[in-house]
């Protein structure tokens, strides 16, 4: 196994010279579901450059895990060559994609506006932005705020069949339901397909990629690339993660995994893919890793032969982190982890690390003269003050590591690497962070 998969320096992306082109490698990391023409596409990919594009709309401040699978995507692609055209909807944002259960609430252009330029940032951090293939940044706003309603309807709309729209699967979900469907979402299709349409025209693009439930939108650009130009155009839909057992993946405690470290920090970030079952984390490492084949099947005997290793979550725990939050970031992180959950004194730890670390684990705002006992109860790691009692005569309780061994022990004041918290365990996996008050 290389040095890259197994703590040594994570390698730039770039993609496996072991597969014949890019669309081997795409379908050997799973992440073709769906595509207009395979063996056409596959050509196309195998020739010389061509233009594509994914498009992210504004609904939140962040992308999210979902959105990593397509920023990933048009990474592989571009360093096959190929010219990536990263769109952030504007206009589509406004709107909102139909959801299958119920109307999106409409954000105020203010809000979108801000959003767009909070997405652009973060797109740039995974697309390279110079050389002959730099991305692009586009906004559909560009062509669609000056659009008037006559024009949309005569020079877009034409094209539209309702017959074919209504059978898109979240539009027929919406339409056989109570709330229906509001025109302003069922016109989102519409919108999705121009934009493929005016970045054909001014950019020559040919293939857009999306998640397969995009499907419906995806085919709506390359029908009216057909229809209104008679030219052919290509689009990629990937597959819908899902775990093995049941749960919906990018969810961390029900909430969404989000790529803003305001919104998930670096440590949870970690600990979400550390806490990947066994069963997913090869295909994990194929989709989010820039491993190569040779250290991911490595990994794929080692998870079935040594599973309490659990080497392929640490380096998939490792290497995506690294991807969203650069390497001497997640390098702090693994390496709190390791002291958080070891025997080692802290020292050395990283105090922001320490103090995301803190605030994710349950933990209690205690006093300096809060008795030990005490904390064990607040922060949920014993049940009763005798409980407390008896962890800490039986040795089984540390504060920032270091043995607790009276039972009548205060918290005390702030130590090394935090001024506000403190780490309480009860044996060697049950944490939780302490809170000083000021």
């Amino acid at each position: 196994m290389s040095s890259a998969s197994t703590g040594g320096q994570i390698p730039a992306p770039h993609n496996d010279a072991s597969f014949g082109d890019i669309w081997e490698e795409l379908s050997w990391r799973g992440l073709i579901h769906v595509s207009t023409d395979p063996q056409a596409l596959q050509s196309l990919l195998a020739g010389p450059p061509v233009s594509y594009y994914c498009g992210f709309d504004p609904t939140a401040p962040s992308l999210h895990l979902g959105n990593l699978v397509q920023l990933l995507v048009m990474r592989r692609l571009q360093l096959a060559g190929h010219r990536p055209l990263a769109l952030v909807g504007g206009s589509t944002g406004l709107i909102g994609d139909p959801k299958p259960t119920a109307e999106r609430t409409l954000n105020d252009p203010e809000t979108v506006a801000l959003w767009v330029e909070k997405l652009r940032h973060q797109v740039t951090r995974f697309l390279d932005d110079s050389g002959d293939n730099a991305v692009v940044m586009v906004n559909n706003l560009e062509w669609t705020k000056d659009l008037s309603a006559i024009s949309f309807l005569r020079d877009i709309g034409q094209y539209f069949r309702v017959g074919t729209m209504i059978k898109k699967d979240a539009v027929a979900a919406r339409l056989n339901s109570d709330a229906g469907i509001s025109y302003t979402e069922f016109s989102y299709q519409i919108l999705q397909g121009m934009d493929f349409l005016r970045l054909h025209e001014q950019y020559g693009c040919m293939l857009q990629t999306g998640g397969s439930d995009q499907w419906g939108n995806l085919t709506s650009g390359t029908d009216l690339v057909h229809k209104a130009l008679g030219e052919t155009v290509h689009a990629l839909g990937t597959p819908l993660i899902t775990n093995s057992d049941g749960t919906k993946f990018g969810k961390s405690e029900g909430n969404a995994v989000w790529l803003d470290r305001e919104l998930t920090s670096p440590w949870a970030m970690y600990q979400f893919w550390l806490n990947t079952d066994d069963r997913d984390v090869i295909d994990r490492l194929k989709v989010f890793t820039f491993l190569e084949r040779s250290d991911i099947e490595d990994f794929e005997h080692q998870v079935a032969s040594e599973p309490q290793r659990r080497g392929a979550q640490r380096t998939l725990a490792l290497h995506v982190t690294a991807l969203v939050h650069g390497e001497a970031e997640a390098r702090a992180v693994e390496d709190a982890a390791s002291k958080l959950f070891g025997k080692d004194p802290l020292d050395g730890i990283d105090q922001a690390v320490f103090d995301q670390a803190m605030a994710e684990l349950p933990h209690a705002e205690v006093e300096a003269d809060t008795p030990i006992s005490q904390a064990l109860v607040d922060s949920g790691l014993c049940a009763s003050l005798s409980e407390a009692r008896r962890a800490i005569a039986q040795g089984g309780v540390s504060i920032n590591n270091a043995a607790v061994t009276d039972e009548g022990g205060l918290v005390g004041p702030p130590r090394t690497p935090s001024r506000t918290w403190l780490l309480l365990k009860r044996g060697k996996k049950t944490l939780a962070g302490l809170r000083l008050r000021a």
